[in-house]
Formats: C-alpha cells, structure tokens, sequence
C-alpha cells in the first residue's frame, strides 16, 4: 500500500474531489480525517471508510474550526503527516461586477485563507516531527482562466503561487507543498463554472479539453495518491495539471 502510516486530512471531503481523494487515500492504506461544513455528506464519506476514516465538521476559513481538524487527527490517529486543501467555492458564470463583495469575500476565505489556517496548525508539528506534506487542489481557472470567472480564477492564482511560496519557504524543514490543478469536473460546482448545466454548456466546456472530457474525482485522487506518497519525496513546489490537456 503506497500510504502505508500515512495520516492525512482531506478538506471538503464530503463530496466530489474531495470524497475521491479521501477515498484512495485509505484504500491505499491512510487515515483519513474527513472534513466537509456539510455534515451529512461528510459523515456519509467516513461511514463509507469504516475504521479508517473520522469525520470533523469544520469551515476551512475559520482558525478555530482548522485548529479542531489537526488537533482530531493527533488525537484519533496519533500523527499527522498530509493535509490536503481541497474545499473550494466559486461564484456562478457571470461579468465580473455582477458578483457581490460577500461572495468575493467567500471565495477568497474559502480558497486562499484556508491554506493560511491549515499552514498556521499544522506547520508546528510537522516541523517538531521532521516533515511533512501539503496538497493543494487548485485549478486550471489558475493557470489559462476563462471569462465569466474572473475571482475564482484570482483566488486560484493565488493558491498556486502561495503554495509555491511556502514549498520554497518550508523546504528547510522538510515540509513538501505541491499544487494539483483539474480542469472543470463532475463536482457539485459543474453548474456554477458552466452558468448552467446543458448538453450545449457541456459540449463547449468540453471542446476546449483535447483528450475530450472532463475531470473525475478518480483522476485527481491519483495525482494526490503520488503527491502523498513516498515516491514524491524530491518534488516540492510543482504544478500538475490534471486537464486532459486543457493547458497545453
């Protein structure tokens, strides 16, 4: 098993990348804390995992809900050693001055914040135990953005060059950060990137993807799988998208 003593926390775990992540994890031999603010999807993902899984209920944007996240999996598992940012939000398809300043607000607590919190609680330990790991699950919206996204494009920039900064930063430490980014997926958020979902939507979504499709929890899970593992211990500060050549 390739997470053979792994511990991870899997943010956003309730559903979509984040079940999938959650779910290869512990088939490949982790423990997973499982996060989502939706407490019935993310309880129906640990159910699913049995006795390798724990479910914390928790907003990734708040420093008190994270805290609780790290301070589960010390306490359920005994160890940390991978924290993957994978919660996320957008805005609905739109001109850019249509979207509020609440959702601005929103999107950038949700998206760019949470790797602020998770780095404030889990740094310390992961430095008092000789390493660690961090996955960040950010997008192509980063890298080539389409109009109508203009924020959570911004808000995904901005994840992919902190935690570029923070694999520079905490390399010293041992600590690895790396950036995994899908192209537009079957998640809960397909609607809100699209404007709406309808076999036209879909077809022009699709048109730009060479490999023709979009991205599965499945996909995105065995970027993360290798990010986690031991295999990827000289790879720090690397993007990869997961896109069907959607960045080429």
């Amino acid at each position: 098993m390739r997470l053979a003593n792994k511990i991870a926390i899997v943010s956003g775990a309730g559903s979509g990348f984040g079940r999938g992540i959650a779910t290869r994890f512990a088939a490949e031999g982790a423990r997973v804390v499982v996060n989502d603010i939706h407490e019935p999807h993310g309880r129906e993902t640990a159910d699913a995992l049995g006795a390798a899984a724990r479910f914390c209920a928790g907003n990734v944007a708040c420093d008190r809900d994270v805290k609780r996240l790290v301070d589960c999996a010390l306490a359920e598992f005994g160890g940390l050693t991978t924290v993957v940012n994978n919660a996320g939000t957008t805005h609905r398809n739109q001109p850019m001055l249509d979207v509020t300043e609440e959702e601005f607000d929103r999107i950038y607590a949700v998206n760019v914040k949470s790797l602020y919190l998770t780095a404030r609680h889990a740094v310390p330990y992961f430095c008092e135990q000789g390493g660690g790991v961090f996955i960040t699950i950010a997008s192509t919206a980063g890298v080539r953005p389409r109009p109508g996204l203009t924020w959570y494009n911004g808000s995904k920039g901005a994840a992919i060059v902190t935690s570029r900064s923070m694999a520079a930063e905490l390399a010293r430490d041992n600590i690895r950060v790396n950036i995994i980014n899908p192209v537009a997926g079957e998640t809960a958020m397909l609607a809100d990137f699209m404007g709406e979902d309808t076999p036209e939507r879909r077809a022009q979504f699709i048109a730009t993807i060479p490999l023709g499709r979009l991205s599965l929890p499945s996909d995105v899970a065995t970027a993360a799988v290798f990010f986690a593992s031991d295999e990827a211990a000289f790879i720090t500060g690397a993007c990869l998208e997961v896109d069907g050549g959607r960045c080429i």
